[in-house]
């Protein structure tokens, strides 16, 4: 498979990337600026130099993610999955009397336009797939069901991100997509801290599943976890 990984370079998407060519797949692994120091990235590129790419691509800027299209397109001309995974969170003690607006757009334009761009942008790369698979990075702070008064930058940002996940699966369900917002559980990567339960290595290897089609969820399901299990909306 052409796995394209957003926000490559450390944590889950770290993880996702080292899985991935552990399992004999191509990697585009984007990063906001590929002269940034990213030595665990650069040490996959060196064991995988014909399998591991990586690009830039920073979600925040539209000219980037066109950018990094057309570099794709030059590289592979087809992707097979795109695995939305670059995100942030700001703002994390804030109440709603302090929260800072300024932490709400920059969350809002990395962790919902972000994906958005980057599907505009790659989709129809995506479509010459036989089996092509979208997987949205979000988490249970954006389902309406577990909503718990904190966290406002973070959680509005991954509500707009499942919605979106909706609209696509709407779109793209009758052309064979597979198409998931995953919570990948809350785990051991700088944004989730070493006090996190869960294993990023676990998590990896269950959304690299869903996108190959080794987890299949029930009909319906779109909102799931890694292991494919249904989460309330």
């Amino acid at each position: 498979m052409n796995i394209v990984i957003t926000g490559a370079n450390k944590g889950l998407g770290l993880e996702l990337t080292r899985e991935a060519l552990r399992q004999g797949h191509q990697v585009a692994a984007g990063v906001r600026s590929v002269e940034g120091d990213h030595p665990e990235l650069r040490a996959l590129q060196s064991d995988h130099p014909h399998a591991l790419h990586i690009v830039a691509l920073d979600v925040d800027q539209e000219a980037a993610v066109a950018k990094s299209a057309e570099v794709i397109s030059e590289l592979w001309g087809q992707i097979d999955a795109i695995i939305n995974n670059a995100g942030i969170l700001l703002g994390r003690d804030q109440s709603i009397e302090e929260v800072s607006f300024e932490d709400v757009e920059r969350s809002m334009i990395t962790n919902l336009y972000g994906p958005m761009k980057v599907i505009k942008h790659l989709l129809p790369q995506l479509r010459r797939s036989s089996e092509p698979a979208i997987i949205n990075v979000s988490s249970e702070a954006g389902c309406f069901t577990g909503a718990y008064g904190g966290d406002y930058a973070y959680a509005i940002s991954k509500s707009g991100l499942n919605f979106f996940t909706a609209q696509l699966r709407k779109l793209l369900a009758s052309e064979g997509f597979a198409v998931y917002a995953v919570h990948p559980g809350w785990i051991r990567t700088p944004m989730g801290g070493e006090q996190a339960p869960g294993d990023p290595v676990e998590s990896a290897k269950g959304l690299l599943d869903l996108a190959q089609r080794r987890i299949i969820p029930e009909r319906d399901a779109w909102m799931i976890n890694h292991k494919g299990q249904p989460m309330p909306i």
